[in-house]
């Protein structure tokens, strides 16, 4: 059963996402929230699978949220009408495990929260653009390559040792390489760079 918390700050959003979500067989909703403050300290009360975070929040934006559910270890799945670019790769660069946008159909949604469950990166094509730009994957020599591959598959360093044959230490090398040379900070903008070139 997938636990979810749900984070906006309109009563009407968060009833028809709670509709949506007790219907499904595999899914539950841990509680609300409609603020950053009470988002964090639910989050860390409550320990959900998923928060399903709007970034535009009273008091407390959503990126600033972000971080401590992060660093709390926490999947986080944005979902808000905030369409710029910008927004959407400043979540990612805070710690989103995925972005969608809010006239999404409720199915895809439903759908989003078990792939971000999963361990998987999702973002909205249009979210992508200002997250990426700029960055180069012609420089990846055919290791790393590989290495951003397994990244974008989700593995961890030890099961692309394995599955590459070296030690965890060399994979830890060619992440370092890898998020150096695409310009990015983390295993999950690899990722989405991956998706969205086509490298993986």
């Amino acid at each position: 059963m997938i636990s979810v918390l749900i984070v906006d700050d309109h009563p009407v959003v968060r009833q028809g996402l709670r509709a949506l979500l007790e219907v499904q067989d595999d899914m539950t909703v841990a509680g609300e929230a409609g603020d950053g403050p009470a988002a964090i300290s639910l989050a860390e009360s409550l320990r959900p699978d998923i928060v399903l975070l709007d970034l535009k929040l009273p008091g407390m934006d959503g990126v600033a949220v972000l971080r401590p559910l992060r660093a709390a270890g926490l999947r986080v799945l944005v979902l808000t009408s905030a369409t710029e670019p910008s927004a959407a790769a400043a979540a990612v660069r805070a710690g989103a495990a995925g972005v969608v946008y809010k006239d999404i159909d409720p199915a895809a949604l439903v759908r989003a929260i078990r792939s971000v469950h999963d361990g998987n990166v999702l973002l909205a094509p249009e979210a992508v653009g200002s997250l990426i730009r700029g960055s180069r994957a012609d420089t990846l020599t055919a290791r790393e390559r590989e290495v951003l591959a397994g990244i974008a598959d989700g593995k961890s360093n030890r099961e692309i040792a394995r599955l590459l044959r070296v030690s965890e230490k060399t994979v830890k090398a060619h992440v370092s390489a890898v998020l150096a040379k695409l310009g990015v900070q983390d295993r999950t903008q690899a990722a989405v760079y991956a998706v969205r070139h086509g490298t993986a």
